[in-house]
């Protein structure tokens, strides 16, 4: 199972994460601030960082900035802060995910399944082919395939859907998703993100208030849901 590296100072968190998380068969690496995490991540190279961003010695946000300058570890921002724009700063940043305290193990152990899943891909394999539930994604074929029905998407449509069924579960901000597809000088053309997202919905038969596919993160983005989740 994959090595885990939590770093957060509140001691009842660490250790709940540490008994939910080894009954899971993980193991199980803590750290009580940036600088010991930083330490313990060079060391131990985990496959996954939970981050807790009150650390006593060092912003969260600082310390996410410094360990992207040398490492890729899937990291779950895990904070009491709640508000729209610190979490888009943590995923811009380069965070994979962000859970919100209070939270509740099943989700958190969803998200984290999602994100160690790759661990688990046979070696030398080739994945030609994205699939999330009954939805199937063909890059080389450009199609896109839902419980046995073909979908026509326009190439903007697919090429953000391909976004999002390449990490199911990570959030992708706004900012991401309009860089990527449409170029810097349309960073904040929202408008033109929320439109395509309502054309997907709408061919993809997807509940906008009941999502099952694509869910929203208010004022930050959107992401596919894993089927942990649904």
């Amino acid at each position: 199972m994959p090595r885990i590296l939590i770093i957060d100072d509140e001691k009842q968190i660490r250790l709940f994460l540490r008994v939910s998380l080894k009954a899971q068969g993980y193991e199980v690496i803590e750290a009580a601030t940036a600088e010991e995490g930083l330490a313990a991540l060079a060391l131990h190279t985990p496959d996954l960082l939970i981050l807790d961003l009150g650390l006593p010695d060092q912003d969260g946000q600082e310390a996410l900035k410094a360990l992207r300058e040398w490492s890729q570890v899937p990291v779950i921002v895990l904070s009491v802060r709640s508000d729209e724009a610190g979490k888009v700063r943590a995923l811009d940043a380069g965070a994979n995910d962000y859970v919100t305290k209070p939270f509740g193990i099943q989700e958190l152990l969803a998200r984290i399944r999602n994100l160690t899943r790759p661990l688990h891909a046979s070696a030398g394999e080739t994945v030609t082919k994205l699939q999330v539930g009954a939805l199937q994604l063909d890059p080389l074929a450009h199609q896109v395939n839902l419980a046995g029905q073909n979908i026509k998407l326009t190439p903007k449509e697919f090429a953000v859907l391909k976004s999002l069924m390449t990490h199911p579960g990570r959030v992708f901000t706004q900012t991401f998703l309009l860089r990527e597809h449409w170029g810097p000088t349309h960073t904040e053309d929202s408008q033109y993100l929320r439109v395509l997202i309502g054309r997907l919905r709408s061919k993809l038969g997807d509940d906008p208030t009941q999502p099952s596919l694509i869910a929203t993160e208010p004022g930050v983005g959107y992401r596919l849901l894993i089927q942990d989740e649904i």
